[in-house]
């Protein structure tokens, strides 16, 4: 279903994320949880992609095997990083074929196993520039829905880590939405604070599209470095770290405490009428579906029908 549907359908989206498993274990691992959040009965669910397409059949893989086998409706992403034109139109092109709706268009982090890699000779420079080009590839009638891929664009309540200028930020954000961005999906945050502000200052920068807050329960000490890292500079409430500290690293103790901290964020969040919650479930199903228990839910249904 094409996002602008998906978005007029539902009051409140609910998503999930997941990245394509490497080896044959992690993929069953895998789809036993995605087989557990499927009855969640989620908006939409997206699927990463490493840079340099080091993940990229991996991601094609898992996206139409969900189109193919499951009633999830997924949005894989796409990013600038080590491609030419040639290349992203034969992913759209295949994904077209397999009747994906929509894809997330993402400036893409440098590739780990390549040092010093120069990204001039990358035809897309930054994220707008991809967004660009989906949309003229959409223009071409390409796809079998007359106005072709749903696009996203990713937002960074806390800020963009290369734009340290925030009016500089809003200006690169509302351009990827002049180009024809149709959704923004958020980075994770951990205070709703950074969230607010951020929706608040996309408003008055012009910017109207909807906005999906990014949410990730913290479940392990070691979890929460890796998320420091790849986030770059998440910022941890002192709030928060004081009530990690108290579990004095009991697993369970610190999976208790970041659970109950996203619920409570969700929860804030639902009251505040946000658009829409996007769970970065790293594969896993446990705190998502803890969470859902916690807000007195059986489904997404039921929440996008009743959070306002």
């Amino acid at each position: 279903m094409h996002i602008r549907d998906i978005f007029a359908s539902d009051q409140t989206t609910i998503s999930f994320e997941f990245f394509p498993p490497k080896t044959a274990e992690d993929a069953q691992a895998l789809y036993e949880n995605i087989a557990q959040l499927e009855t969640l009965q989620p908006s939409f669910v997206s699927v990463t992609y490493g840079a340099g397409g080091s993940t990229r059949q991996l991601t094609h893989d898992l996206v139409v095997r969900l189109k193919q086998t499951t009633s999830l409706d997924p949005i894989p992403h796409l990013t600038c990083v080590c491609h030419n034109e040639q290349e992203i139109e034969e992913i759209l092109t295949k994904y077209a074929h397999a009747g994906v709706s929509n894809t997330l268009a993402l400036g893409g982090d440098p590739p780990r196993d390549i040092q010093n890699y120069d990204r001039s000779a990358d035809a897309f420079q930054h994220a707008v520039d991809l967004v660009k080009f989906v949309r003229r590839w959409n223009e071409r009638g390409l796809h079998p829905d007359s106005r072709g891929f749903g696009i996203g664009v990713a937002g960074f309540p806390e800020g963009h880590p290369g734009t340290p200028n925030r009016l500089d930020e809003m200006g690169h954000l509302k351009a990827k939405v002049e180009a024809g961005a149709d959704y923004i999906c958020t980075q994770l945050f951990f205070d709703n604070h950074d969230f607010y502000d951020f929706r608040e200052r996309c408003e008055l920068a012009g910017i109207h599209v909807p906005i999906v807050a990014g949410i990730m329960p913290i479940t392990s000490l070691g979890g929460m470095k890796r998320m420091a890292q790849l986030a770059l500079g998440a910022r941890f409430p002192a709030k928060l770290l004081r009530a990690l500290e108290r579990t004095a690293n009991d697993p369970e103790a610190v999976k208790c405490v970041g659970v109950h901290w996203a619920t409570e964020q969700c929860m804030d969040l639902l009251e505040n009428e946000v658009r829409g919650i996007h769970f970065y479930t790293l594969n896993k199903s446990d705190a998502t579906r803890q969470i859902y228990r916690s807000l007195g839910l059986q489904d997404s249904v039921t929440l996008r029908r009743t959070v306002r």
